[in-house]
């Protein structure tokens, strides 16, 4: 790591630190957050994070008193041109007809997810916690295909929550989502070697492939959580 990545590194862990210690903080938009409720953006930013180191990008931290803060996201330019050859590739249909249960606690993901599996075909219900996706489920009369969720969520966590769902629907097919690769959530246990996992950020194209892709596994390889 060359002296500016850890400059950068530095500056980024320092903000959480500061927040953790109970500063009042200011974001872009002027909302003005406990150390409460600044901590519940620390996993976002720790994403963000994420992400940008891997693909050797940098990260910037403005912060001034009764001004805000703000992040630069430095990403390096793309040398590959496009291949613009056609090459020839096996198309499916990405469209469904299952019911779907999306499970996710912001609000924007949430609206975008259902709109995007609406416009495929998929009757789709939504839930911005576990607590209430059990009651929509539980009240819903007709069967629920698949469980999209977070694996991390406010109250409890994904996998708990399909462990609830599927003891009453056995046959409940699941697929976890999280900005964090699946072996750093396999490591804190909460998330099983062999289940259905994608890693956010994700097209449309590669949401709605991984759909079929676990709603057209046989029974045996999704109905046991190893």
């Amino acid at each position: 790591m060359n002296d500016l990545s850890r400059q950068h590194e530095e500056s980024f862990r320092a903000l959480f630190e500061t927040m953790a210690q109970g500063v009042v903080y200011q974001d872009r938009e002027g909302h003005i957050l406990t150390a409460n409720a600044a901590a519940e953006r620390i996993l976002g930013l720790t994403t963000v994070f994420g992400i940008v180191k891997q693909n050797q990008g940098h990260i910037r931290v403005y912060s001034e008193a009764n001004l805000g803060t703000t992040f630069k996201i430095y990403l390096p330019r793309c040398k590959t041109e496009r291949n613009t050859e056609t090459t020839a590739t096996v198309h499916r249909s990405l469209h469904g007809t299952e019911t779907v249960l999306l499970v996710e606690d912001e609000e924007q993901v949430l609206k975008l997810g259902r709109r995007i599996l609406e416009q495929h075909g998929y009757t789709v219900l939504t839930s911005a916690t576990a607590l209430a996706a059990q009651k929509v489920a539980a009240q819903y009369p007709n069967p629920i295909h698949l469980l999209i969720a977070d694996v991390i969520m406010p109250g409890m966590n994904g996998k708990e929550l399909m462990e609830r769902l599927r003891s009453r629907n056995p046959r409940l097919r699941c697929l976890f989502m999280s900005g964090y690769r699946a072996d750093v959530m396999a490591h804190h246990g909460v998330l099983d070697a062999g289940v259905q996992f994608i890693e956010k950020p994700f097209s449309i194209q590669t949401l709605t492939g991984k759909l079929r892709d676990v709603l057209e596994q046989p029974p045996s390889e999704h109905t046991t959580v190893s």
